[in-house]
């Protein structure tokens, strides 16, 4: 996935969450980022530790 994907659909995740009723579900970034996977889909919602975040950026 593209990295501009991905900050276009934090915006529009934001927008759609800033206004959105109190009976609608919470939106995520995924629902607005056609290319993301279905494992990176849950990944998304999932925090992850300090030592699996850096082995990624090395």
């Amino acid at each position: 996935m593209m990295r501009t994907e991905w900050g276009a659909a934090l915006v529009s995740s934001v927008l759609a969450n800033v206004n959105r009723s109190k009976n609608t579900p919470a939106f995520s970034i995924a629902d607005f980022a056609p290319h993301i996977d279905a494992v990176e889909r849950e990944a998304v919602n999932e925090p992850i530790s300090l030592q699996e975040a850096m082995r990624t950026w090395g």
